[in-house]
């Protein structure tokens, strides 16, 4: 018994791990490339669906796929309802490895013939520069699943003898329903419904399970991958939620179709099988898993907008303005947390500076202060998520752009103490003037920056602007040290030199930042 149960728990461990490190491989190695394709290809819900469904395919995850769509959407990038058919696509995407498992898997030991790419992986992985690695432990994570998949077979065979689920009915909606239960069971244990679904396309080879009941237990599968997705909901951003709804909703709804439509099917198959003498394999069930999704996305896709509707009833914002879009899922994908850090800070920025023309305008909102102290706890936030970034050392570009984003939010902060606590007296006051002019031509500078709107030469023009302001301070300073005071002067003079102070230290802050912002956006992967 030892024998075969050995070889089956290992092929099984090594196919999970193989998966795990093909798709964190890829999706390392693609880095911007998810980007480029998600951006590229979210137009109409077709085109979502499309892009959804080739990055899983080339990912091997669904997860990849879900994470980089939350940080888009809480990032602007695509609309929830764009998010929709992405979503959908995911869900087909993830057939795919059902395909290539029973169109190659069981057909060809593909584990003697990927076992090179172990040692070219693990070279990589050692000596290649930058991402290289990545693509390293993607190849050797291929390498592993397909050996992994291999020992599963090996090991189910000799299982075959033993373990069955012949003793279990097959006929009737309520016999399918409790072997689909098993494969909802089964993916659960696993936290993978392509384990799963690996699992009963080598057992189904080797006749452990029949057809009917192996294609219930895809069924249970394709419902129990959301079980990820609900633990991605708890405790995340209200992107993250909505997302991963979206997600168990309609693999729920698909997974229902497929246990409907499932006795027509079997029959069909069983039909097919005895005119051409062949029963119905491991290829038959990929193609129904393929075929239940694809229905669902046929009658999902062309009510996307309900169906975004319907999933933000579900999950309402419950705020008037969410506290920050950076949800540590996104963390599993560096060059996505940085571009969800970067758009983050550009909000943030944006209504900093919008609360500096309003004090320098004299005209500060009665809500300034609790704006104030919401941009200071979402920089708070965004402080510590940059600090939990992936940086490999041999990946400069990352340490770059996290030091800027760094400096970035300790150069706002700096700005909003500074108008957390401006300065007493009147600003229009003639005294001020010219630093008030100086001051506004440069917070006009970086808003217009903030919009792409700004000239060439904008971050020269904004440098001038906070040295002329730093002379000026230094300039009146000499001024009013230089004549007789009294005690009334001194006071005075204190006052006039403490609001230059704060119109220099402002401004020094707001080229700063805007120094570092651009650095960051110029440093993108």
């Amino acid at each position: 018994m030892l024998d075969t149960l050995f070889p089956f728990l290992g092929g099984l461990g090594l196919f999970l791990i193989g998966m795990m490190l093909l798709s964190e491989g890829l999706v390392a190695f693609a880095g911007g490339s998810l980007k480029q394709i998600l951006l590229a290809f979210t137009g109409r819900p077709i085109k979502a669906f499309a892009s959804g469904a080739l990055i899983t395919a080339l990912a091997q995850s669904s997860t990849a796929t879900t994470v980089t769509l939350i940080g888009f959407v809480s990032a602007g990038l695509i609309s929830f309802t764009q998010a929709i058919g992405v979503v959908i696509g995911a869900s087909l995407g993830n057939t795919a490895t059902g395909w290539i498992v029973s169109g190659l898997g069981l057909k060809v030991d593909l584990g003697f013939y990927t076992l090179p790419l172990l040692g070219l992986g693990a070279l990589l992985k050692l000596l290649a520069p930058g991402r290289y690695k990545e693509l390293g432990r993607a190849l050797a994570g291929f390498g592993i699943l397909f050996l992994g998949l291999s020992m599963l077979q090996d090991g189910m065979q000799g299982l075959a003898a033993s373990f069955s689920l012949a003793h279990l009915p097959t006929q009737g909606y309520g016999a399918h329903f409790l072997i689909m239960l098993t494969g909802l069971a089964l993916t659960a244990v696993l936290q993978s419904s392509t384990a799963a679904i690996a699992m009963t396309l080598t057992a189904l080879d080797a006749g452990a399970v029949s057809f009917d009941q192996a294609a219930a237990v895809v069924v249970g599968a394709s419902i129990g991958t959301t079980l990820t997705g609900i633990l991605v909901a708890i405790g995340g951003t209200i992107y993250a939620k909505r997302t991963a709804i979206a997600y168990i909703l309609f693999n729920v709804i698909a997974g229902l179709l497929g246990l409907l439509i499932l006795p027509v099917f079997l029959k069909a198959m069983h039909a097919t099988g005895s005119y051409i003498n062949i029963p119905p394999g491991a290829v038959g069930l990929a193609a129904f898993h393929s075929l239940f999704i694809s229905i669902g996305a046929a009658l999902c896709l062309p009510f996307t907008q309900q169906f975004a509707r319907w999933v933000q009833r579900l999950v309402p914002d419950r705020s008037a303005r969410p506290q920050h879009h950076l949800d540590d899922s996104l963390l599993q994908v560096p060059a996505l947390a940085l571009e969800t850090t970067q758009r983050t800070l550009e909000e943030l920025a944006q209504r900093l500076l919008n609360l500096y023309q309003h004090t320098l305008n004299m005209s500060r909102p009665n809500t300034a202060t609790a704006d104030l102290q919401q941009i200071e706890t979402v920089l708070d936030q965004a402080y510590e998520f940059v600090l939990r970034i992936p940086s490999a050392a041999d990946d400069p570009a990352v340490a770059t752009r996290i030091s800027a984003l760094l400096h970035t939010i300790d150069h706002m902060h700096r700005l909003r103490s500074r108008l957390q606590n401006p300065p007493n007296g009147d600003l229009h006051d003639s005294r001020y003037q010219q630093a008030q002019t100086l001051a506004t031509e440069l917070n006009t500078l970086a808003q217009a920056s903030l919009h792409g709107q700004a000239p060439a030469d904008w971050l020269e023009q904004i440098q001038v602007k906070a040295h002329a302001l730093t002379e000026r301070l230094s300039t009146i300073r000499g001024q009013l040290l230089a004549a007789p005071q009294g005690h009334d002067d001194a006071s005075r003079t204190l006052r006039i030199t403490d609001t230059h102070r704060w119109f220099e230290r402002s401004s020094q802050h707001v080229w700063r930042s805007s120094y570092y912002l651009n650095l960051a956006r110029q440093t993108e992967l």
